[in-house]
Order: C-alpha cells, then sequence, then structure tokens
C-alpha cells in the first residue's frame, strides 16, 4: 500500500509546506475515495503538524452522523451532488474545527451510474474558514482505483490552491 500511496508524496509535501506556513490544519470528508486522501496526506512523516482528522461517510448515514449533512439534502439531491459535497466539506470544517477542509462524494463504480451521472460522476469541494465553498464537478474516466485515485489527485491539487 505504501508504494501505491508514494505517487502523491510530492503533492503532499508541497501542501503540508503550505498548510505549515499559515499554521493551518486540514480534515477530510470522503465517500468514493473511501479515506484514499487521508491515507495520501498522513503517508508523509510529520503530518501530525497539519493534518488532523479525516471522516470516511460511505453510507448516507455516516455523511449525516459524523458531518451532519442533513438527511433532507440527501433525498432532495442525491448523495453525489453538489449540495451534499458543499454540506460535507462545512461539516468538516466546523466539526473538526479546521482551517481547510476537503469533501468528495461520488460514482467510482463499475455499478451506481444513475440517469444523469454516470460512472465517474464525482462532486468535490474545498471549504476555507471564513470563504465560501464552491462545490466543482469531476467527470472522470477509467476503472473503479483510476477514478477513485484521480479524485486524489483533484483534491490535493484543490487543497494546494486553496491553501495558497
Amino acid at each position: 500500500m505504501s508504494h501505491a500511496l508514494s505517487r502523491w508524496d510530492e503533492a503532499v509535501a508541497t501542501l503540508a509546506q503550505a498548510l505549515r506556513a499559515k499554521g493551518w490544519h486540514l480534515a477530510t470528508a470522503e465517500s468514493c475515495t473511501g479515506g484514499l486522501i487521508a491515507a495520501a496526506c498522513t503517508s508523509v512523516a510529520g503530518s501530525s503538524d497539519w493534518f488532523e482528522r479525516g471522516f470516511v461517510t460511505y453510507s448516507n448515514e455516516a455523511k449525516t452522523e459524523l458531518v451532519g449533512v442533513p438527511a433532507a439534502l440527501i433525498a432532495q439531491h442525491g448523495a453525489v451532488s453538489a449540495e451534499v459535497a458543499r454540506a460535507m466539506a462545512d461539516g468538516a470544517l466546523a466539526q473538526a474545527r479546521v482551517d481547510l477542509a476537503v469533501a468528495v462524494t461520488g460514482i467510482a463504480g463499475p455499478g451506481g451510474a444513475t440517469p444523469g451521472k454516470p460512472v465517474g460522476t464525482v462532486w468535490m469541494a474545498v471549504a476555507r474558514r471564513g470563504a465560501t465553498t464552491q462545490p466543482v464537478l469531476l467527470q472522470l474516466d477509467g476503472s473503479r482505483s483510476d477514478v477513485r485515485e484521480q479524485t486524489v489527485d483533484a483534491a490535493l491539487a484543490a487543497l494546494l490552491h486553496a491553501a495558497r
């Protein structure tokens, strides 16, 4: 597993440097990636300086219980939606009392697609203390592993952008 995570070491080291420079801490709220973003962040020595916690909110109940996503929001928009990604990121920011949080919710496949939400549909949101959270739609290709890895890539890039 450490070999698989090493592909993100450079991105995480850059992110760590940016977060340390600001004295910021990070939390993650992950559905389709199942904790891969948190695992990538914590695979680098010294991550306890800036990584606070990760929430794996795979089920709808976990999204509600752990990061406060209203069940009605999930019922209205679906778990894979801009609204839920935003609520997950904002909830992680509030629950962990950090400066920056990322949330991802999507359909990694091979099943799970619905009309208008094909496999590879991922909503991501980065919440930053004092800023408005803007969800981003990713339309990714490939296998389940490919979709999950591309989601981690996108999350790390978005976090770095937000931390600069």
